[in-house]
Order: structure tokens, then C-alpha cells, then sequence
């Protein structure tokens, strides 16, 4: 068995992104690097890639996995919303594909310490980059009671938000995981069923420390700049409002007019910059769910450059 977790829909990845000998890639999001170790296996010769990742621990093990690739992997720390620079800096402007895998990675998760999951007890964190300012202890106990209901409703979908935040703010201070999953499920009872409790309080919170979502808004901005012609952008994403935002984003750039509705005619001057690959969202094989549980929530979606003038990116956050 590997050492490193599964990356999902590697196949699917690979076969969005068509990839060619000699090309140029970014993995934006590179975690471990599994879709980058897939992406350089593809193609003889192998492929340049740039891998990027905000998480330092993430990147060294991204490192060690790359080593044999040599100088066809670039490794660099950088925040996907950053990629067009980081791009230009490296000689990846003009890139065959680009992949964006956003959310909590596996080994985020597993990193107990790390404070991402109610599974393990441990200080109130949830930063993908240690050395930014706010983490999850500062919203959890600084925020009051209405903000915490707006970034649970928000960023968690979750219905019983003023209920939460109402019982998050009577238990203060809250310093770890079990102690904030334990309130959570209190104030809204122990039912049964596959999603624990305080699962879209933590998503809600997550989201707001990293910024997720601007995040999203920012990276698809870069990738589209980035890509060559007729590159190639995958994105996975892996709950509804992630999915939501990338949806409406690249159909927006391949709209033919962004015009409102009630404009009586086209004034807008919009030009596409990408086609749509697929309408219909890819989705996860069923042997790839039996093999890899957490895959079972992976959504991707492709686009292909079509058009290198630039065009104004409308970003509005949901």
C-alpha cells in the first residue's frame, strides 16, 4: 500500500487536461502531489509541472514524492489565488492545463494537531497556512453571536445556525476541537444518520479562516489568464456552495453576453474567454467510491481557452 493518501479521479484529471509530452502544467492545489506525480507519468518526455500549496508541510512531502522528476517539478509556496503571478515569475505563463483540487486535503485532516476535524482533540485552529493571523480560535470566540450565525448559515448551510452560535457564545471560551463539537451537538440534539452534527459548523468555519471562497473567486480568475490557447482547466470541488461558485463562474466566461436580463439588447461587448468541456458535472466512479470513501463527494468540471483577449472577471461572493 502507498505511504501517500489517494488522490481522486486521477484518471478523469488526466484525461481533462490532455496531456501531452514536453507540455506545461500547474497544480495549483498540490497537496501530497498525487495529480502532479500523475500528470508527469502521462506523457514521455514527462511534462514540466509548477506545483503550488500554501500548506509548507504539504509542499515537503509533495518534495520528496517529485525528487525523481528533477527539474520538470517546480515547487514553489504560493495561495492558488496567486497563480498568474507566480506563473509569470516561473515560465508558465501560456500553460497546456491547469488543475485546481480546492477544500481540506486528506492530509490536513488526518494532521490532528492541525484542528481541522472534531475526530481528534486539539486547540481550535484550521489554518491551511500556520503563519497567517486568524485561526479558528479567534471566530469561535471573538465573533459575536450574530456574526458566528451569519459564517455558520453562510458558509455551512446550516438551518439551526442562530441556535449554534447562541450556544457557542454561552459556553466561552471554547479552546479545542471536542469541546466546540460537543457544544454544537448538544444545541441541536444527537440525531442519526452519516453526517455528525457539527460537520457543517467546522466546513462554516474552515471556510471563513482560509477565505475559501475569495479564494475560488480569485484562482479561476489567474487560471483562465494563465492558460495558452486551447489549455485546458480542471476543478474539483467537494460540497455544493464550492461547486455553485465554479458553475456559475466559467459559464459566466463562456457566455456569449453577460447582459442583465431585462437589457433590451446587447451592450455588454463580452467575449468568451473559455468553452465549457463538460455541461454536466464529472462525478466519481462507483469502484473509485468503494476504494476511496472520501471521493464519494468530488465534483470536476472542465473548461478550455478559447479566446487570449483579456476580459474583466465579475466575482461576486455567494
Amino acid at each position: 500500500m502507498s505511504a501517500y493518501h489517494t488522490p481522486v479521479m486521477v484518471d478523469e484529471v488526466v484525461s481533462a487536461l490532455r496531456v501531452k509530452a514536453s507540455g506545461k502544467y500547474i497544480d495549483c492545489t498540490t497537496g501530497e502531489g498525487g495529480h502532479s506525480l500523475a500528470i508527469l507519468e502521462a506523457a514521455k518526455p514527462p511534462p514540466s509541472i509548477l506545483c503550488l500549496d500554501v500548506d509548507a508541510e504539504a509542499l515537503q512531502t509533495a518534495r520528496r514524492r517529485l525528487e525523481a522528476y528533477g527539474d520538470n517539478a517546480t515547487l514553489r509556496r504560493a495561495n492558488y489565488r496567486e497563480v498568474a503571478a507566480v506563473a509569470r515569475e516561473n515560465g508558465f505563463a501560456g500553460a497546456d492545463g491547469l488543475l485546481l483540487d480546492v477544500g481540506l486535503s486528506s492530509l490536513q485532516l488526518d494532521k490532528g494537531e492541525r484542528g481541522f476535524s472534531f475526530r481528534h482533540d486539539a486547540p481550535l485552529d484550521m489554518r491551511f497556512d500556520v503563519s497567517q493571523a486568524v485561526a479558528a480560535s479567534e471566530i469561535v470566540n471573538g465573533y459575536e453571536e450574530g456574526a458566528l450565525a451569519d459564517v455558520i448559515y453562510r458558509y455551512g448551510e446550516e438551518r439551526r445556525s442562530r441556535h449554534i452560535a447562541r450556544a457557542i457564545v454561552r459556553s466561552r471560551p471554547v479552546r479545542t476541537t471536542t469541546e466546540l463539537a460537543e457544544i454544537v451537538s448538544r444545541s441541536v440534539g444527537r440525531r442519526r444518520g452519516r453526517i455528525h452534527p457539527a460537520t457543517r459548523t467546522f466546513q462554516a468555519i474552515r471556510i471563513a479562516v482560509n477565505d475559501e471562497f475569495d479564494n475560488i473567486h480569485r484562482g479561476l480568475a489567474g487560471a483562465i489568464e494563465t492558460l495558452g490557447a486551447e489549455g485546458r482547466l480542471a476543478v474539483i470541488t467537494y460540497h455544493s456552495l464550492e461547486d455553485r461558485i465554479v458553475k456559475s463562474a466559467l459559464r459566466l466566461q463562456a457566455a456569449e453576453c453577460i447582459c442583465p436580463p431585462s437589457a433590451p439588447e446587447c451592450v455588454c461587448e463580452h467575449e468568451p474567454t473559455v468553452r465549457l468541456v463538460n455541461r454536466r458535472v464529472i462525478k466519481p466512479s462507483a469502484g473509485e467510491i468503494r476504494a476511496n470513501a472520501r471521493s464519494r463527494s468530488a465534483r470536476l468540471r472542465v473548461a478550455e481557452r478559447i479566446n487570449q483577449k483579456q476580459t474583466n472577471y465579475p466575482y461576486p461572493l455567494p
